[in-house]
């Protein structure tokens, strides 16, 4: 059992009279992958207004450029927020350091899984694509098109490449996205796919304290005590935060809309907030 008093919420009013930096979710937090959550552009703006430093940390294979011009697209405010970090932008820098050192060969061919044939996960970096995972050398799921098809459809793609233990990086953990026709599985669960095969399988990504540690970087490493986290999963963003050592919470608004039993969420993921709101609005 947890040890923490939860406090309920109405909106962001509270954090933002204790808190300095906000590490902020986007899918489920901020929108939903096609629209805006109500009221979170104007709340996002007023946190800038209100003086705070607000690092975006995203679970998306893409790198960040892509994902801050979508934001805007979305209707989001140019300069509401002052970093976006996201797991793709982490693995592309880390794949970029490999190449330099020598640890990547050139025109090493990677199998990538991604969304609407986007490619700026591996722009720039020496890998030849392939569409087989017969001929690959490297598998790389930045996203999935669960959406789109089924996990057999996976599953044939990834076999040949997990029996001949190819090294797969999964660059988006996230077990569950939000899409157009409602909740489907995740990149993560084709990662977990990808070992059930037989392969091996490096993570980049929340809950990994490592792209917290970026985040703070880029906020001027603030006091721990004075840094929130706000996001949707508690697998990734409370679970991540906890083990980073700052405030957490949760945001109702995503992929735990309508949970009738949050407890058992939390107590099955050890991982507890210190916050829920049932939407990012400021209130």
């Amino acid at each position: 059992m947890s040890a923490k008093t939860i406090e309920r919420l109405d909106g962001l009013g509270p954090l933002a009279e204790r808190y300095n930096v906000f590490l902020l979710d986007q899918f489920g937090v901020l929108h939903d992958g096609t629209r805006p959550y109500p009221g979170a552009v104007a709340a996002l703006s007023a946190l800038k207004r209100a003086g705070k430093t607000v690092v975006l940390v995203s679970n998306s294979g893409r790198r960040a450029q892509p994902n801050e011009s979508r934001l805007i697209k979305l209707g989001f405010e140019p300069g509401s927020w002052d970093h976006f970090v996201s797991s793709g932008e982490v693995a592309w820098r880390s794949f970029g350091e490999m190449a330099t050192s020598g640890k990547l060969r050139p025109g090493t061919k990677c199998l990538l899984i991604s969304r609407d044939n986007d490619r700026s996960a591996i722009e720039g970096l020496p890998f030849a694509l392939t569409g087989s995972g017969d001929e690959a050398e490297l598998v790389l799921i930045a996203a999935s098109e669960g959406d789109r098809f089924d996990l057999d459809h996976y599953r044939r793609l990834f076999a040949p490449a997990a029996e001949r233990r190819v090294p797969c990086f999964c660059t988006n953990p996230d077990m569950i996205m939000l899409t157009a026709v409602g909740p489907r599985f995740g990149a993560g669960r084709l990662a977990d796919l990808y070992e059930s095969l037989g392969g091996s399988v490096t993570r980049i990504g929340k809950p990994d304290t490592a792209i917290f540690d970026a985040a703070l970087a880029l906020a001027g490493e603030p006091d721990r005590g004075t840094v929130v986290c706000v996001g949707d999963s508690v697998e990734h963003d409370i679970s991540g935060g906890n083990s980073t050592g700052i405030a957490t919470a949760l945001v109702l608004s995503g992929i735990l809309a309508d949970t009738p039993d949050l407890a058992a969420v939390f107590d099955e993921q050890q991982a507890w907030p210190d916050y829920i709101m049932d939407s990012f609005s400021f209130r």
